[in-house]
């Protein structure tokens, strides 16, 4: 028999990555702070922290709306926000390959103090390796961060019940549509450009709004679907969309359908999925389409206890049909 390989697959954010983590990681990490979460939440004795770390290898490292600086910050300063944490200090670390322009390099360091001072965040801390030609695709950056937790504030992916109601704070697929294009020589013309941007303002009105929020998800690698799939597991519940509901640009719906792709499984890097109970629903739709990054918030489904761990979508005349569990290499390199 032969020997099991990491493919691409595990790193597309669906059924292979929870595999990868659940028998390789988890097994070996295991502790009563290791999460699921899109950050761990710690009791430091005097108060209570949020810790989380990404790494990006995003290809190209460029593209319309950013690049893997911004993205980097971006990235973690959102999942902080996701467990309701004021992001306040990131550490970076850099493996550059040989030959990278430094013109490029600082341009990439530019846009990371753009954005982490748009964040409110300090960058304290950082690593830089070089690696030789050929070893790295161009420049791949780590980046940890921790935030303050809001008091009596928490959420976490086990929390949805059913009857809460399911939002999402943009419209999807943007961030996944555009790097495609970008990678990709595929004669589309379309005027797309990634969602990517930091949350935590966006996060801190829904707060404000009420606090009584369930889940509130980074839609990443693997989209929308996936990490609803994520939540109906980690919750045991079901999932019920409504595909009419769902907030998609026009331009990566056209790019979707020639390439037979759907958005629910595309990247975004500005959007997050927030589950809260049905009362609450209006409410902070209603402060999400004031914000900078949410004008396009749409209520798209609810939580059921009908099929426990599925996602079914209702169609646009009235069937509904099982969203297809998230697996096998979607898009990559997308963050």
């Amino acid at each position: 028999m032969s020997e099991k390989i990491v493919t691409l697959a595990h790193g597309a954010g669906g059924k292979q990555t929870a595999e990868l983590i659940k028998e390789v990681f988890a097994s070996h990490f295991s502790n009563p702070e290791f999460t699921a979460d899109d950050a761990a939440v710690l009791d430091m004795g005097n108060g209570k922290i949020a810790m989380s770390t990404d790494g990006f290898i995003v290809s190209p490292f460029e593209f319309h709306g950013g690049n893997i600086g911004k993205l980097s910050i971006c990235g973690t300063v959102n999942d902080l926000s996701c467990m309701g944490a004021r992001p306040r200090y990131l550490t970076c670390s850099f493996i550059i390959e040989e030959g990278f322009p430094l013109s490029k390099l600082e341009e990439i360091a530019a846009s990371m103090e753009k954005t982490a001072a748009e964040a409110g965040v300090k960058i304290v801390a950082g690593d830089t390796k070089v690696a030789g030609k050929g070893q790295v695709d161009h420049i791949f950056i780590t980046t940890t961060g921790i935030g303050t937790l809001t008091e009596g504030f928490s959420t976490s992916g086990a929390f949805a019940k059913p009857g809460d109601a399911i939002l999402v704070t943009g419209d999807i697929g943007r961030h996944g549509c555009t790097i495609l294009l970008a990678r990709e020589d595929l004669g589309i013309e379309a005027d797309i450009k990634s969602d990517c941007a930091p949350l935590w303002g966006t996060v801190e009105s829904m707060i404000r709004a009420t606090k009584d929020i369930h889940v509130i998800r980074d839609a990443t690698r693997g989209g929308v679907g996936t990490v609803l799939y994520e939540i109906a597991s980690e919750s045991d519940v079901g999932v019920k969309l409504d595909s009419t509901a769902i907030p998609v640009d026009p331009s990566v719906r056209g790019v979707c359908g020639m390439l037979g792709l759907d958005p629910l499984y595309l990247a975004n890097e500005g959007t997050l999925v927030v589950i809260a109970p049905k009362e609450q629903a209006q409410t902070l739709l209603a402060v999400l389409k004031e914000g900078k990054y949410s004008a396009n918030a749409a209520i798209i489904g609810e939580i059921t206890d009908a099929m426990p761990g599925k996602v079914v979508v209702t169609t646009e005349i009235g069937a509904e049909t099982l969203l297809p569990q998230p697996g096998g290499e979607l898009l990559p390199r997308i963050c």
